[in-house]
């Protein structure tokens, strides 16, 4: 969702795949019939008991009404969320409300939320690319 002005933009066919090959972890928020947000993720082929949460998007006109915590609460009630005992992601140290949306899931479901690097900003191809920390918020109940 390019409008959103804050994810790594990628192709609309990846877009494409990820709702056919993982729409049991993918969910969509709209308002009389246009997308107004999403949430995609899947299991890692290796880490089963893992839900890793990829994007999550809003349109910056959404963002603000906690239409991110409905969003986030969705993807783990989602029938692929199923057997998941930890959900993961990453977040840029500079995304402050995407860090203040993790740390208040992990609240309300009365779990710890561990804060660990993941990828330094050598690691991306594009310059310009920070950090990106790994979110492991669980046991989930």
């Amino acid at each position: 969702m390019k409008e959103s002005n804050v994810l790594d933009l990628n192709s609309s066919y990846l877009y494409l795949l990820l709702a056919k090959d993982f729409a049991e972890t993918c969910v969509v928020a709209e308002l009389s019939g246009k997308i107004v947000g999403f949430v995609t993720g899947y299991h890692p082929p290796a880490r089963p008991e893992v839900l890793f949460l990829w994007q999550i998007g809003i349109l910056p006109s959404m963002q603000g009404c906690g239409l991110g915590k409905r969003l986030v609460t969705s993807f783990l009630h989602s029938p692929g969320a199923q057997g998941a005992t930890l959900l993961e992601t990453t977040v840029a140290p500079s995304n402050a409300a995407s860090r203040a949306l993790f740390l208040a899931i992990a609240r309300q479901l009365g779990v710890e939320c561990r804060i660990s690097p993941c990828f330094s900003a050598s690691q991306f191809p594009e310059s310009g690319h920070e950090d990106e920390e790994l979110y492991r918020i669980g046991p989930l109940p």
